[in-house]
């Protein structure tokens, strides 16, 4: 199943906590590339960050990535390297885990996309009733 995404599209990649990883093999997500490499990384206490840097680095630069999924606890282990990632494909998304809510105000991609738009402009869609 997974190869049959891959060769109609692009991959979701994961870097998380075990259940976090777990949960999206078992959705279906799990591809290894012709160098065998995987599109997960499992993320736990005893993972060094430069590992972790190396692995979104990577991810970043293939190309058959289209989206990065993230806890955000991790996210924020490597808070100077996504913060430098500034294009739209791959693009990044922040993900809560089991032991980790998520915070808004820590998601450097949602502050960016606030500062692209003017509140009133979002009052149409219904935004006031989101205050932030």
């Amino acid at each position: 199943m997974a190869l049959q995404a891959a060769v109609k599209g692009k991959l979701i990649s994961v870097i998380g906590d075990e259940d976090t990883c777990v949960g999206f093999l078992l959705g279906g997500i799990g591809e290894i590339n012709k160098n065998r490499h995987p599109n997960f990384m499992v993320v736990d206490k005893n993972t060094p960050v430069s590992e972790v840097e190396e692995c979104f680095k990577r991810f970043v630069k293939r190309d058959d990535i289209d989206i990065i999924l993230i806890n955000q606890n991790v996210a924020e282990l490597i808070r100077h390297v996504i913060d430098s990632h500034t294009s739209p494909v791959p693009a990044v998304l922040e993900i809560p885990s089991k032991d980790h809510p998520y915070d808004a105000s820590k998601d450097s991609i949602l502050r960016r996309a606030k500062g692209m738009f003017n509140p009133d402009d979002l009052s149409m869609f219904g935004a006031d009733n989101y205050a932030t």
